[in-house]
Parts: structure tokens; C-alpha cells; sequence
């Protein structure tokens, strides 16, 4: 390392902006029109119609469980616009710091000294301003963030990408299927360009289509040969990620008891309030034939042919179906279930004949692989950011030149000539 590298508290290296929060309550906050982020301890928890902060500023949890159990940053980017309640602390980098240096360095770094209560852990500010900080010179402290904004960029940017994607997809369903919106031999939006239709216990449908039971299209909770002690992969509730087709993470675990899934089958989580957040999976992660299973709370809807799995999927994220399954709930209101026989009986107007299904088919098919190309790639990314970010903080590599922070030199990361150990 450096004889240049200092070590610092944070308070001689950053401007703390504590006294400018303004806390509002949720009933303050709910007539307010929900233009600018609210931002509590651990991100964004509403909007609001007024921001104090114009900027980017560094947010770091004041309070809270994961300032003990680390399974989120507790030092997050703000930017533009936005309100911070009092259970965040708000910095702003000065002329000896880079302020991205900070975030990262702060997010790899054990604070545990430094927060107090069991109970309630919280990060004072006399504490948050003792933490000490290894600080190279401001440039290195920039070249050093370059580097790991190049990774964290990409990532984002895959997130973003598979975000439209997903709102796309599920835009088309509801166009085609729902507002029977769907293209005409002539190309042309079959309701709005006069497209027939015909009665139906669901009201009006498009001619020559029929109302199906879902059971008749989609089997709920397949058969699946998994044997107890088994290994295999296992995904928890907390996987499934709200409005979104992929699971986060899964870990290979020995079978006792549970639902069971394979590749194409849909995830819909069953239990309030999982189902109310939009928790549902498209399964595309095992390996060949393998099964794997996951919470009792998960029903498992597997797509009859010539239905396919993508259909199933972006169904069970209408909202018509979601409604349905919501409104079938059973049990206590704080432990809320669908009924398994209450979807089975759900109605749907589908085409008897024609390619609108396999041209759905075809089209959010490409979507779902690029999601998971693009997840899978994010998730490598991630692998290599924190590789390099405890070694980069420590001086045990070195970033020898000043580099641009776009995504598009993303792959000279990669490269040798790009870092060096002195």
C-alpha cells in the first residue's frame, strides 16, 4: 500500500446534513401527490409532492434490523430529486473524498463497533462520524469507484432493460387477451376496428372464441418425483421478487416436505401478502430434468398443450387473475391462503383456433431468455465487483489510471492491463 493512503474518521471526509431531514407521517403522506421519493433507512418507502434535496447524496441507515444482519446495503446513492425522513443519515462527500469511494467502502467494511441495541439496532451519528475510513488520494479514490461503477452500471442497466421487458410482455397479454386488442387478418386492432362478438358467461368475447376453465388449460400442483433426502435446488418465498418474471436465488437443500416444480411451470404465491405484492416466478433455472421445490405457500401451475408456459405465466400476472385468486382467500386475516380448488374453476376466453397463442408464445418466449441472459450476466458482474472491492479498498490492488465510468468499457475491467498489485 501507499505510503498516501490515510485512514480517516468519516467525519473529516464527508458533510453530514442530518439536521435538514424532515419526517412525515404515513397519514401526512397519504393525500400528498406521489411525485418525489421518500426515502426511509433502507431506500425508498413513498413519494410525496415536495422534495428537500436536489442531488446526489449518500444515504446511510440510522436504524434497523439490517444494520446487524447486512443482507442490504446500508449505504445507498440518492439522486435528483427527493425527501428523507430521520431514519437515514445523509451525507455529501467534501474536497477530500470521492463520493462513491464512500458508499462502496462503507458497504464492505464491519461496523458492527459501532452499533448499539439489541433490540432496535441504531447507528448514531457520534458513532456514524468514529468510523474510520483508509482513504487513497482523491484521484485513486475516483479511479477506484470507476472501476466498480463500470460493474454496478451494467448491472443496473440489465435490471432496467429486463424491467421494460417484463412491462412489455405483460402489457401485450393484457391487450390481446383481456381488451381483446389483438391484431386482425388485416393486421388491424380486432375490438376497436369493429372486430365480432358474441355472448358469453363472461359477457361479450370475440367471435369463435370460448370460455375455458383454467383446469382446463393449466394443471395446478403437478405430480413431481422428488424423494426425501433428495438434493436439490429450493427457493424460499423471499426469492420471488415482486412484479418480476425471474427468481433471485435458490440453494440446493436435502427434500422433506414441500411444493414441487420443474422447468416451465409458474410460482404464484398463495399466502397474503406475498400474493397482494405480485409474487409470482417463471421457473427457467434447473438443470435438465431436475425437480425442485420450494415453500408449502407456493401453488405450482403447470400449462396443458398446446398452452404454453410463457401464457400461463403472464396469466397468472393479470390482474383479473390476480383479483380472482385474492378475493378466494381463506383463513384468519393475518394468514390468508388460495384455495387450490378456487383456481382451478377460474374462467378465461380463449381462441379455438388460429396462431394469436403461439405468436404470444413466440414473442415473450425471446423476452423471458433475454431476461435470463441478462440476469445471469448480472449476477456474474456481481461476483466480480465483490471479488475486486475488498482488495481494490485495501490498496492490495492498485487502479493505476484515471478511466471513464460508461458501460461500454466494460470488458477492459476485465483485462490485466486494467489493475495491477503492486
Amino acid at each position: 500500500m501507499s505510503f498516501e493512503w490515510m485512514t480517516k474518521k468519516l467525519e473529516d471526509v464527508s458533510i453530514n446534513l442530518n439536521n435538514k431531514r424532515i419526517p412525515l407521517s404515513s397519514r401526512e403522506r397519504e393525500n400528498l401527490r406521489k411525485i418525489y421519493p421518500y426515502y426511509g433507512a433502507q431506500g425508498i418507502i413513498d413519494y410525496v409532492d415536495n422534495f428537500i434535496f436536489d442531488g446526489e447524496f449518500l444515504l446511510i441507515a440510522e436504524d434497523g434490523e439490517n444494520l446487524k444482519s447486512r443482507k442490504q446495503n446500508v449505504a445507498n446513492i440518492a439522486k435528483g430529486k427527493f425527501w428523507v425522513n430521520n431514519h437515514a443519515h445523509i451525507l455529501k462527500n467534501n474536497e477530500q473524498s470521492d463520493l462513491y469511494y464512500l458508499y462502496y467502502y462503507l458497504n464492505s467494511i464491519d461496523i458492527s463497533g459501532y452499533i448499539t441495541g439489541s433490540v432496535q439496532p441504531k447507528l448514531s451519528k457520534a458513532n456514524l462520524n468514529s468510523i474510520k475510513i483508509m482513504l487513497p488520494p482523491l484521484k485513486e479514490q475516483k479511479n477506484i469507484s470507476g472501476v466498480l461503477r463500470i460493474l454496478d452500471d451494467k448491472i443496473e442497466l440489465n435490471n432496467a432493460i429486463n424491467k421494460n421487458l417484463e412491462e412489455m410482455a405483460q402489457a401485450l397479454f393484457k391487450r390481446w387477451f383481456v381488451d381483446f386488442e389483438f391484431p386482425n387478418e388485416n393486421g388491424e386492432p380486432y375490438k376497436s376496428s369493429g372486430g365480432e362478438f358474441e355472448e358469453s358467461e363472461l359477457g361479450l368475447i370475440p367471435k369463435g372464441w370460448r370460455v375455458l376453465n383454467l383446469e382446463e388449460i393449466i394443471e395446478i400442483n403437478p405430480k413431481r418425483v422428488l424423494k426425501k433426502g433428495q438434493t436439490s435446488s429450493y427457493v424460499e418465498m423471499k426469492s420471488l421478487k415482486n412484479n418480476y418474471a425471474r427468481v433471485s436465488e435458490y440453494v440446493m437443500r436435502k427434500f422433506s416436505s414441500g411444493s414441487r416444480f420443474a422447468n416451465g411451470d409458474v410460482l404464484l404465491a398463495r399466502i397474503t401478502p406475498c400474493l397482494e405484492n405480485g409474487k409470482t416466478a417463471y421457473v427457467d433455472f434447473l438443470k435438465n430434468d431436475e425437480v425442485g421445490w420450494g415453500s408449502t405457500e407456493f401453488i405450482v401451475m403447470r400449462s396443458r398443450p398446446p398452452i404454453s408456459s410463457e401464457f400461463s405465466y403472464f396469466l397468472a400476472r393479470s390482474e383479473q387473475f390476480r383479483s380472482h385468486a385474492i378475493l378466494s382467500m381463506t383463513g384468519s386475516s393475518g394468514r390468508q391462503r388460495v384455495p387450490e380448488s378456487s383456481l382451478s374453476k377460474y374462467q378465461i376466453a380463449l381462441p379455438l383456433v388460429g396462431e394469436l397463442i403461439s405468436t404470444f408464445e413466440g414473442l415473450t418466449k425471446s423476452a423471458l431468455k433475454l431476461m435470463k441472459k441478462n440476469d445471469d450476466e448480472s449476477k456474474r458482474l456481481a461476483q466480480i465487483r465483490d471479488t475486486l472491492l475488498p482488495k481494490l479498498i485495501s490498496g492490495e490492488i492498485r487502479v493505476p489510471v484515471e478511466r471513464d465510468n460508461s458501460a461500454t468499457e466494460l470488458p477492459m475491467v476485465a483485462e490485466s492491463s486494467a489493475i495491477y498489485q503492486p
